[in-house]
């Protein structure tokens, strides 16, 4: 449980950088900061992902909500209007808590209100509910609870502001009120057991949102009330609101409770180890997982990511192996094979549903990865050989003869990609047509994804009897292995270059080069992995994760913050990323191997990540962070490969926790 007192909920400045999130596995979400004070356009009470996982929109952005006892109103809401927070209903906030949904205590007057928010998973819907405790008063007063939604019904990404176009019509049923604001949009409905409803039809004008303004992006919104909820409070009752794309009654909230706490414990059930880390990061990985269609995919980060090819195969061992969710494991491992196209994995599938991008050179050889994974944890050969092997070999193939993007296989085993203007490795920031770090020729991580796809294939080959492949490609993993050696050592630094294309050497000090070492079938001898491990903790090594640029480089940015040019410049210029400690802490205890002290030292690092978890995005962490201390969280507030590689280091490496069939990892691992 995370919970935070009436010293921290009353200190707005503190309190509104404090944001929970709550999701329902189809790419909807509920989400703000602690004092109920959007600062996102993201924030709201309903994002509904309209085509599952995508299309998503915010349609409830909040309740206004207010107290009456005995004719005295206290207003619980906060909101932030231009030079003004107003009104100030933090200062009646007691305490805040993930118990395990958020839930708030506001009191006044010797009375307490509990206010709980939850998704119930697989459905585009949102329950909230209050309910009143007195303390020290007898008889209890007379109390009404009033709540004003304030709806937005927009895209994701955009704001609202006063329109004409807004039918203001509110249908009211029995126990539901249901809004249909504009045309080809979805009905909302709002079940409810309150007394009385009143129709208002109202705008509320410029709301701002803090952490818009921070980015250089619009951050004012109009919002419209369209009718007011009256609730009788007493102690024998809970004031409901079920809101929801299909309409329901306000008597489901105790049976989708008590489905959802008990759905969340058996994930939990999983967790596999003992370290309250772990059990933390197992309850964040779930809310990553969403279906798409009749099968399965993960969202890269919330609020603003859909399904990426690349994230999502990284994240796959953490999310679903490590948590023993190995159907799940199936299904993303599918959606993915299904839409391969020409050797290549999606780079994403866009917010609207369109044909997916390609853009990506790694997530294709990540998926090797994520295969080799899942046969270490389920011993599943009969699902890889009925439903991959070929897809697998054909996207070997497509990168031997060539495929999209000038990628393809070079005389020297190396795998070689780009072309001007386009981003394909995971460094992908993009200004315009300035791509800020292009790395066209042959990127070292690329090299060692290769080399380990190879090795991959080469086992599944032999364990399928396709001798045809597995001959040829006994050959070409050596070729590679001594080709990357050859070329990509820098002596003079004791460590790998970050790209080779044709004579140029880039010899910038970047993390890409810790694959070499981490992954299992690994392309460097020990004592080179031992080396780029050094050089890497010394140049890049944070409380949070690794630098993406070593400080010493000329173009090291320290700070990620200003607008979309400033942040997007600096996003692979020195700011660090979290996920990558899961491979920093793979390789170094690889390069350790045998020694306790080293699986005691990636302990320790975890620490920093435990107070993570409480002062960002609660229960999470985060997408990036800036270069320097105090390492100020940014980007995505909860990101999945964040999440999943700390996850899966925990697991794997520094408390080596068996596996049922550590026969079939080795299958897939070449021996040095």
């Amino acid at each position: 449980m995370i919970y935070f007192d009436q010293s921290v909920c009353t200190d707005l400045d503190r309190a509104m950088k404090l944001e929970w999130l709550e999701t329902n596995g189809l790419g909807g979400f509920s989400s703000s900061t602690i004092t109920g004070a959007n600062t996102r356009r993201y924030h709201g009470l309903l994002t509904a992902a309209t085509k599952p996982p995508v299309g998503r929109m915010v349609l409830l952005s909040k309740f206004d909500e207010a107290l009456v006892i005995e004719g005295r109103r206290y207003e619980l809401s906060t909101n932030v209007f231009p030079g003004v927070v107003h009104p100030q209903g933090h200062r009646y906030l007691k305490e805040f808590r993930l118990d395990p949904f958020p839930t708030w205590v506001y009191q006044t007057e010797g009375m307490e209100i509990e206010k709980r928010v939850f998704m119930p998973h697989g459905e585009n819907t949102v329950v909230v509910e209050y309910e009143l405790r007195s303390l020290d008063r007898e008889p209890v007063p007379e109390c009404w609870l009033e709540l004003r939604p304030l709806i937005a019904f927009r895209d994701y990404h955009a704001l609202t502001h006063h329109n004409d176009g807004l039918d203001r019509a509110v249908g009211l049923g029995d126990g539901l009120v249901t809004l249909t604001p504009y045309q080809a949009v979805p009905a909302l409905y709002c079940a409810h057991n309150a007394e009385s409803v009143e129709p208002s039809g109202d705008w509320y004008y410029n709301f701002e949102y803090a952490v818009e303004r921070e980015r250089g992006l619009d951050f004012s919104e109009d919002l419209f009330s369209p009718c007011v909820l009256r609730f009788a409070l007493h102690r024998s009752t809970t004031a409901v609101v079920i809101v929801s794309l299909e309409p329901r009654e306000a008597a489901d909230a105790p049976v989708l409770k008590a489905r959802e706490i008990a759905r969340r414990r058996e994930v939990i059930a999983h967790v596999a180890s003992e370290d309250p880390l772990a059990g933390q990061l197992t309850a964040a990985a779930d809310q990553f997982i969403v279906r798409r269609g009749n099968l399965h995919s993960v969202i890269a980060g919330y609020h603003w990511f859909a399904d990426w090819g690349r994230d999502t195969m990284i994240a796959l061992p953490g999310l679903t192996l490590v948590t023993g969710r190995h159907q799940i494991a199936r299904d993303i491992l599918r959606t993915f094979a299904q839409n391969a196209d020409r050797g290549m994995l999606p780079n994403r599938f866009p917010d609207a549903g369109e044909t997916p991008e390609y853009n990506t050179v790694d997530a294709a050889l990540w998926m090797f990865e994520a295969v080799r994974a899942y046969a270490h944890y389920t011993d599943d050969f009969d699902f890889i050989r009925r439903e991959l092997y070929a897809k697998l070999k054909e996207i070997i193939d497509w990168h031997i003869c060539g495929t999209r993007y000038g990628i393809h296989m070079t005389s020297d085993g190396l795998l070689a990609c780009g072309e001007p203007g386009v981003q394909l490795t995971w460094m992908d920031a993009k200004i315009g047509d300035w791509v800020v770090t292009p790395r066209t020729g042959k990127p070292v991580e690329i090299q060692a994804l290769w080399y380990n796809a190879i090795c991959v294939l080469h086992q599944l080959a032999r364990r399928f009897a396709d001798t045809g492949t597995e001959l040829f490609l006994s050959e070409l993993a050596p070729q590679i292995r001594g080709s990357f050696n050859q070329e990509f050592w820098n002596e003079d630094a004791g460590c790998l270059y970050d790209v080779i294309d044709g004579d140029r050497r880039d010899a910038s000090i970047r993390p890409n080069q810790i694959f070499a070492a981490s992954l299992r079938n690994r392309i460097l001898p020990p004592d080179r992995a031992k080396s780029v491990v050094d050089v890497v903790r010394r140049e890049l090594l944070t409380p949070l994760g690794l630098r993406s640029l070593s400080p010493r480089d000329s173009q090291y940015r320290a700070r990620y913050e200003g607008g979309v040019y400033e942040r997007d410049s600096s996003y692979h210029q020195g700011t660090v990323w979290p996920w990558l400690m899961g491979p920093f802490i793979s390789a170094y205890v690889q390069a350790h191997a045998g020694s306790p002290d080293a699986r005691m030292q990636a302990e320790l690092w975890l620490e920093p990540f435990r107070e993570h978890m409480q002062v960002a995005a609660l229960g999470h962490i985060s997408e990036i962070a800036d270069a320097e201390a105090p390492h100020q969280a940014r980007g995505c507030m909860a990101q999945a490969w964040s999440v999943a590689e700390l996850l899966r280091a925990i697991v794997e490496d520094i408390y080596a926790i068996p596996v049922p069939s550590p026969q079939a990892a080795r299958e897939l691992v070449i021996a040095e």
